[in-house]
């Protein structure tokens, strides 16, 4: 099914959201026979509970959706997303008065419930429509829908159907009749310029590639650079089995800014969009590179291998250095970078790094209007000694195990110099269990609080 709103229909039946104390209000409007029934369910506005009323004839005639009390509600999200799967086929209109924020999170959460990665097995779409609700813009929802499942499919491809070929054909496809252009470096034509997205690559039977999207005419000049290592093995510091298991996703990274890429270019916002993808296979084979070899970046500055297990980092330091080149407005990477941010935030919240407070402040607060959750980490400058080896200019992997997910970042800021603003986010790209609107598996992070904050951050 799209994710796309109904039709406008006078046989729509109202949906209505209730805590606790707005179900018994509620309670007190209904017919005998619907509030009989209600009385036998023991409905009582629990958080996810959904009731469905029935009519004069027996057919459903409106469903009650509990929200919980109040003051646990800022704990759940997508609430009316959750109980689409519950509700008889048909459409449905949201009954309730909500203010802005919370209609827009109850219609993005229904649009997303509505996603099913249905590549290798047949997977059932919800049947229940939703008309969008009443001073919201339709199509932008959608948009934005459509882009986080541009980004689910990618991330839930398994590598053996998402290397670097077929991620830099996912960009072609993507940018089909939108105007936009697609410049591909492949293979041993990376070495003049990109070394060490080379050096990454190089032991896979499947080419690196570096993909380069641009779209747009006019206006402030955005680019995001996204991690698009296809699958992880760790290279000759060889991840265990379970660490390699979820590897498919770490190119989370460029899946997510591909998704809002999607989104912008259906918008059609005014802006100059360059995307950068450093498509990758960390392998194994006689042409590795090495712990203890001493690389040299497009940038100039040598990075000193100590982990081939950070390599995603090294990727994204030529991309970076190739976008700086432009001093675009805004600059910004998104990667499944580090295990240290797991363990800081957990796999809900999206970190991300800043030296602007301004900046900061922007997406912060856009995270929280959109659900979309993301957290400022600190550019920490009296760790750069850390990733400063002394026989190179830099570490891929400083020893020691402290700040894993500031030393990444500090390393990636190094390679953005110039770039007037850059933001970096180290995201997770994964939902580890089902939850309301996402269902588990890949997922965006960060993408929907950047689209949100970007007027503002592009005006300062």
């Amino acid at each position: 099914m799209p994710l796309t709103f109904a039709d406008e229909t006078d046989e729509a039946r109202p949906i209505h959201l209730v805590g606790p104390d707005e179900w018994s209000a509620l309670a007190e409007t209904l017919a005998p026979p619907a509030r009989a029934w209600a009385n036998a369910a023991e409905f009582a506005g629990e958080a996810g509970k959904v009731l469905i009323l029935p009519g004069a004839d027996g057919a459903p005639a409106a469903a009650v959706v509990g929200l919980g009390p109040t003051e646990g509600r800022g704990r759940r999200r997508f609430v009316l997303g959750g109980a689409r799967a519950a509700l008889p086929s048909g459409v449905w209109r949201l009954e309730t008065e909500l203010n802005l924020a919370e209609r827009r999170e109850a219609a993005l959460g229904w649009l997303l419930a509505g996603y099913r990665f249905a590549r290798y097995a047949e997977a059932k779409p919800p049947k229940a429509e939703l008309i969008c609700p009443t001073g919201l813009d339709a199509a932008a929802l959608e948009a934005i829908a459509a882009g986080e499942a541009t980004t689910r499919d990618l991330i839930n491809t398994p590598a053996n159907d998402m290397g670097p070929a077929e991620l830099a054909r996912a960009v072609a496809d993507l940018v089909d009749g939108t105007g936009a252009t697609v410049e591909v470096i492949e293979g041993a034509e990376l070495t003049e310029g990109f070394p060490l997205i080379h050096a990454v690559g190089r032991a896979a039977a499947r080419a690196p590639r570096l993909i380069d999207l641009r779209w747009g005419e006019a206006g402030p000049a955005v680019t995001l650079v996204g991690k698009g290592v296809c699958f992880d093995t760790g290279g000759l510091n060889l991840k265990p089995g379970g660490a390699m298991g979820l590897m498919k996703k770490d190119m989370g990274g460029a899946a997510t800014v591909l998704g809002l890429a999607r989104t912008i270019m259906t918008l059609g916002l005014r802006l100059r969009l360059r995307v950068l993808v450093p498509a990758v296979e960390n392998a194994v084979s006689g042409d590795a590179f090495r712990p203890g070899d001493i690389l040299k970046s497009r940038k100039g500055l040598t990075v000193e291998i100590n982990n081939t297990d950070a390599e995603g980092r090294l990727v994204l330091a030529d991309a970076l250095a190739l976008a700086a080149d432009e001093t675009p407005d805004l600059l910004v990477s998104m990667a499944t970078l580090t295990g240290a941010a797991r363990v800081a935030v957990g796999p809900d919240l999206a970190p991300f790094y800043t030296d602007d407070a301004a900046v900061a402040s922007a997406l912060a607060e856009a995270g929280a209007q959109v659900r979309d959750p993301v957290w400022r980490m600190p550019f920490w400058a009296p760790y750069e000694e850390m990733i400063e080896p002394g026989i190179a200019d830099l570490d891929n992997s400083p020893k020691g195990g402290f700040a894993g997910s500031i030393t990444a970042a500090l390393f990636l800021r190094r390679f953005a110099a110039g770039a007037p603003r850059y933001v970096h986010f180290d995201v997770y790209g994964w939902q580890p269990t089902a939850a309301p609107a996402r269902p588990k598996g890949g997922v965006g992070q960060g993408a929907r609080a950047l689209l949100e904050a970007l007027p503002e951050i592009l005006s300062l």
